[in-house]
């Protein structure tokens, strides 16, 4: 397919660097620190184990990723490159599935927001917190992929200086005063009694949940300078760099505080943070990652949605289209889109529950993967015909593995997820089959493929 068939609307001002920072702020730098009470005790402690698996399993998808955006260095993501890759309208799917972990994930972290918020201060609700931070995110949004780089810079770094600030007081507790584990130990890493491929499974598990979003950067493609260069080494750097920031952090944590057992699921790294840092650093590391979930991390899933939606609606895919493809003259945003995903994160936070909207989320990104693995396979392998040795290894095997980590994470939903999860999957079907009259109509940039 000719480039050239799409008008460019979008600014395309985005650096590698930009591009990077922006999908470790999707990941969140300060992620851990939000489960990893729950996460030591679901692995003996042995969270760092649990974040190498998830570096290591994630990359293969990553990989996918990176082939897709060289080939179709479009707005879409995973509707982009499935649609392209494999099929018009199974690509619809999978940009639908892509859209219910898009849609709800703002939702979801607003709502953890809300409720932190609340318990520091009490006296304001948690949907005032939810509207503020809605606000502030569409504000940002609107006005641009610049103002939201700036954005992503300066929330960027707020964590990272928090992170080195939280190393300090670890390295001293540790090391220096002889606290905790009283020095370097093996025992968060490795512990042969209880590694076993059951462990391996829960790790996986766990830890490809935690590094959701890298996918995120793929939505840039049209506002990047050069994305066939630049996307892709991003979506594999950005999940390198979590991995090791995600693993320096679980590290120092354990060495503090070995006994795992006695924290509180919930709120396990802020106890260790206030015993080797005090009570002052406790409190600023709570507001520290609301700021990161309430405003950074969501900021950019409402990017990365507006774009999906903009890139599905202006090929009269989805109801509204003509609205939601609908770019700001003087901004160069698609606003519509930005503000509809702004008014549906508010209904969704008050309507569904944390727990449900996380299930509905995971659901929505891990079959979407899996498709894209997928497609990599008949893409490539099959009507490319990139055969040999390094065409096996690279677009048959690789995906395949990517296909089977993702597929073993899916095969663990609950009846309830496949229940909400198979509902969203009905309603796109009936949608693509409205919009591409009984599927024997597809967008005329997909004619050719």
């Amino acid at each position: 397919m000719d480039s050239s068939q799409y008008k460019q609307e979008l600014r395309r001002t985005l650096t590698f660097k930009d591009l990077v920072i922006y999908g470790m702020v999707f990941m969140a730098p300060l992620a851990p620190m939000q489960v990893y009470g729950a996460v030591a005790q679901q692995s003996f402690g042995m969270v760092p184990l649990v974040y190498c698996i998830g570096v290591i399993a994630l990359m293969f998808t990553a990989f996918s990723y990176s082939h897709m955006s060289k080939e179709f260095p479009y707005a879409g993501s995973v509707y982009s490159y499935v649609s392209r890759g494999m099929n018009p309208h199974v690509g619809f799917i999978a940009g639908w599935l892509i859209l219910a972990d898009y849609i709800l994930c703002p939702a979801l972290l607003y709502a953890f927001a809300g409720v932190w918020m609340a318990g520091i201060l009490p006296q304001v609700p948690a949907f005032v917190w939810t509207l503020i931070f809605v606000v502030c995110n569409t504000l940002i949004n609107v006005r641009g992929i610049t103002m939201t780089a700036r954005a992503n810079l300066l929330m960027f770094w707020m964590q990272i200086i928090t992170l080195v600030v939280f190393l300090g007081f670890a390295v001293k507790f540790v090391l220096v005063d002889g606290n905790g584990m009283g020095g370097l130990s093996l025992a968060p890493l490795f512990q042969a009694d209880h590694v076993d491929f059951g462990f391996i499974a829960t790790a996986t598990s766990i830890a490809v949940l935690g590094f959701l979003g890298f996918d995120g950067i793929s939505t840039l493609a049209e506002e990047a300078r050069d994305p066939v260069k630049t996307v892709g080494k991003a979506t594999v750097l950005s999940i390198l760099l979590s991995g090791i920031l995600f693993f320096i952090q679980v590290y120092m944590a354990a060495l503090i505080h070995p006994k795992y057992e006695t924290l509180n699921p919930d709120m396990g790294f802020f106890e260790i943070a206030r015993e080797a840092g005090g009570p002052v650093f406790y409190t600023i590391l709570i507001l520290i990652n609301v700021i990161a979930v309430g405003i950074a991390v969501t900021l950019n899933v409402q990017s990365a949605t507006a774009r999906v939606l903009y890139s599905m609606s202006r090929e009269n895919l989805l109801p509204f289209a003509q609205v939601l493809a609908k770019i700001h003259p003087k901004f160069q945003t698609p606003v519509n889109a930005t503000i509809f995903c702004a008014l549906l994160s508010i209904v969704v936070t008050f309507c569904l529950s944390i727990e449900t909207l996380y299930k509905f989320v995971t659901f929505g990104a891990i079959t979407a993967f899996m498709m894209l693995n997928v497609t990599i396979i008949v893409y490539f392998y099959g009507k490319k015909k990139r055969r040999g040795v390094k065409g096996f290894l690279i677009y048959a095997l690789t995906p395949f593995i990517g296909l089977l980590i993702t597929g073993y994470v899916w095969s663990g939903f609950d009846r309830m997820t496949f229940t909400v999860g198979f509902a969203w999957v009905l309603i796109g079907v009936i949608v693509g089959y409205v919009k591409s009259n009984g599927y024997r109509k597809v967008a005329p940039v997909l004619k050719d493929m």
